[in-house]
């Protein structure tokens, strides 16, 4: 009932910046709080950041804190992570999700957007 698009993905030397974007559509009224997760090849999928998409309030695991930056422009109906500062451990295939509560684990979510890949060299 509700679809999600991430995009913005792309190789970039460390240090550099990304913007990713999660463009949401469809029954969006009952999702409360957009988080954006990674996952590396044989790797559990990792917390990243969450907001809440009416009041903004943000959340971030303790690795990105500082360097990324979660928001959201509900007119358009879509979230950003701006991603600064970018290691080569930050390569993953990026994925957003919503659902009716925040949280960090990927349980709390139920809708999910087929990912953007996120390539960092050294």
């Amino acid at each position: 009932q509700v679809q999600l698009v991430e995009s913005g993905g792309g190789l970039v030397q460390a240090g550099g910046s990304l913007r990713l974007s999660c463009a949401a559509s469809g029954r969006t009224s009952s999702s409360n709080a957009v988080g954006w997760f990674r996952q590396a090849p044989r790797k559990e999928r990792e917390f990243v950041a969450t907001i809440n998409w009416a009041t903004g309030r943000t959340y971030y695991a303790d690795c990105v804190k500082g360097r990324f930056t979660i928001s959201r422009d509900n007119a358009k109906n879509t979230v950003y992570l701006q991603m600064n500062g970018l290691e080569p451990e930050d390569t993953d295939v990026y994925y957003c999700a919503t659902g009716p509560l925040a949280g960090i684990i990927s349980s709390a979510y139920r809708y999910w957007g087929q990912g953007t890949k996120v390539t960092v060299s050294s």
